[in-house]
């Protein structure tokens, strides 16, 4: 039987983003639109790239992916899984001891009232502590 791989497995797997063409509407796409499917570690860099006490919404990050990668949108679909697979990973490394200077501030892109939020093994306390630590300095 396999066993079932970490958070950080699933961060670190070598993945290439994709182009794809949609041929029908799908969620706020519409037919006919070069669509990106980055990767957990486009969207980990990402994050590492927003600067402290900053936050965006994940509309933003996809709006970039896409402009970033010469795409038309960025999936909603995985963007979603692969930020959670970000924010598990940091945490996970978080929780293995690195200091939070030393992880992916994946606070700064996850809304604590969100859906995501609600489901993350930090739960949403630990993202506004995140969040009003930046804040404060």
């Amino acid at each position: 039987m396999a066993t079932k791989k970490s958070w950080l497995d699933k961060l670190n797997e070598h993945k290439e983003p994709k182009i794809k063409r949609i041929d029908i509407d799908f969620a706020d796409i519409p037919s006919g639109s070069n669509m990106l499917i980055a990767t957990p570690k486009i969207i980990d860099q990402y994050i590492q790239e927003i600067g402290v006490g900053k936050c965006i919404n994940i509309k933003t990050l996809r709006k970039d992916l896409a402009i970033q990668h010469n795409a038309d949108y960025t999936c909603p679909v995985t963007t979603g899984i692969f930020l959670r697979i970000v924010a598990e990973a940091n945490y996970e490394k978080f929780q293995q001891g690195k200091r939070i200077e030393e992880i992916t501030p994946f606070w700064r892109a996850i809304e604590p009232n969100s859906v995501l939020a609600k489901k993350l093994t930090c739960r949403q306390d630990f993202i506004l502590q995140q969040i009003e630590k930046e804040i404060a300095n």
